[in-house]
């Protein structure tokens, strides 16, 4: 019998092991040179021709050189600088139009980079924190020269191991001085404000308005003070802030709906959903109301209505055109001043059924600087509406407004938005005149 080589043995072994498992190997390559981690991982068709590539926020190696790669098979297709370490990666749609490609989100630090085509888009920054209390007297006595570094030094530390909240940079940085650099760091800092910064520790996304695959999403963001961020895809302006660290969904006990929520400050809220709950726009009483039910107490029929009847029903043709007379003028009135009213943009309804609004302002002050509030709501039953632009039209010559136009957030049916703005009165002789505000889907410019 002839003998069989080892080489033989192990070939036939692995093409067994690669027989039987699930995978096949597509590619292998130990120096590619990539150094990330699953957070900063994305696949997307980001040409939106049916081929979806590999996205990596790359940390470098050593964390030195951070880079954006985008790869296609094996091959890198691109590659570009980023200036810092990369925390997370997400694609989403930021707008309906066509040609529907997504757009890339890359979490760096406090900032969300925003690419599309592969080129830079938008910067989102995180709002900066309010500064401890006690850190920001320590440092304006010191600013004052009314305590030592070696003291500033001791009550820093004290409140770095008491306070709930963290430190700024500023004082960390202190901290880790020798006693010999701290009086020059403190003579270049002392001036300057304090600030407190958090950062993005994870990003996902969030449909907006449909489940669709290619739906417009919002960035969900993570930080590492225990926020929750959602962000506006269009303007990238905070939606919702949840101090909520977490939220579970499922069976409890025996209840099948059940939403388990822990607070920032420890606590714990549970909620279940009632088995009754019927997510429908109205109230949850269906039929005729209960007051339809209550007999009416009827008065007696007294002399003076007995009498009024007999005289309708002698001159009741003259009484019916006379009233038929007034309907008519009643309506020719109101039709006459909807036309002024549509005519001079005075109507704080809209007209038209694309835009459902209603707009309502408010003028308080005693001048010459005056607020101006406007209340604008989402007239519509279940449609949001967004992309919209608060326009003002007025004299140049008699006031001064900081904007004539701004954006207006995502409307929810059936909530009030409270919008405000100052109007500054330029004529010194008590000149007025009337401020035109109106919503538009376009800039100002456009009108």
């Amino acid at each position: 019998m002839a003998a069989v080589s080892s080489s033989d043995t192990d070939g036939c072994g692995a093409e067994s092991n690669e027989a039987n498992s699930k995978w096949l190997d597509a590619h292998y390559d130990p120096m590619a040179n990539i150094h990330t981690f699953s957070a900063c991982l994305a696949l997307a068709d980001l040409h939106g021709d049916g081929e979806y590539k590999l996205v990596v926020g790359d940390l470098g190696p050593g964390g030195q050189q951070p880079r954006l790669k985008v790869l296609k098979g094996p091959l890198v297709m691109t590659k570009s600088p980023l200036p810092a370490l990369p925390a997370a990666a997400a694609t989403f749609f930021m707008e309906p139009h066509e040609p529907r490609t997504p757009a890339l989100a890359l979490a760096s630090g406090p900032c969300v980079y925003v690419y599309k085509n592969l080129r830079p888009y938008f910067k989102f920054s995180l709002p900066q924190l309010p500064p401890n209390p006690l850190e920001q007297d320590l440092w304006n006595q010191a600013k004052e020269d009314q305590i030592d570094p070696l003291t500033l030094k001791e009550m820093l530390e004290s409140i770095r191991e008491t306070a709930e909240e963290p430190l700024s940079v500023q004082s960390l940085s202190f901290l880790q001085l020798e006693l010999s650099e701290m009086e020059a760091f403190v003579n270049q800092h002392k001036s300057k404000s304090i600030k407190r910064q958090t950062v993005i520790t994870t990003m996902t996304t969030l449909k907006k308005n449909l489940a669709d695959e290619d739906a417009v999403s919002c960035l969900v963001l993570g930080t590492e003070n225990k926020e929750l961020l959602v962000l506006d895809p269009e303007a990238f302006t905070i939606l919702a802030k949840d101090a909520v660290t977490s939220l579970c969904f499922g069976r409890y006990g025996r209840e099948d709906n059940t939403l388990i929520m822990t607070t920032r400050g420890g606590g714990l809220i549970i909620k279940i959903l009632k088995r009754t709950a019927v997510f429908v726009e109205g109230g949850s009483e269906l039929g005729p109301p209960p007051a339809q039910a209550i007999k009416l107490s009827v008065p007696r029929k007294t002399r003076l209505y007995v009498d009024q009847t007999l005289r309708e029903r002698e001159a009741g043709t003259a009484m019916h055109r006379a009233f038929q007379t007034d309907l008519y003028l009643l309506r020719l009135r109101a039709a006459r001043t909807y036309l002024q009213a549509l005519e001079s943009s005075l109507s704080p309804v809209s007209t038209t059924a694309r835009e459902p609004l209603k707009l309502h302002a408010m003028v308080q002050g005693l001048g010459p600087t005056f607020k101006l509030t406007l209340h604008l709501q989402n007239t519509s039953t279940a449609r949001p509406i967004l992309g919209l632009l608060i326009c003002f039209l007025y004299n140049e010559a008699l006031y001064a407004l900081p904007r004539a136009f701004f954006k207006v957030p995502l409307l929810v049916p059936g909530l009030s938005y409270p919008l405000e703005t100052f109007v500054e009165s330029l004529s010194n002789k008590g000149i007025s005149d009337i401020i035109k505000v109106g919503p538009a889907p376009v800039p100002c410019g456009g009108r």
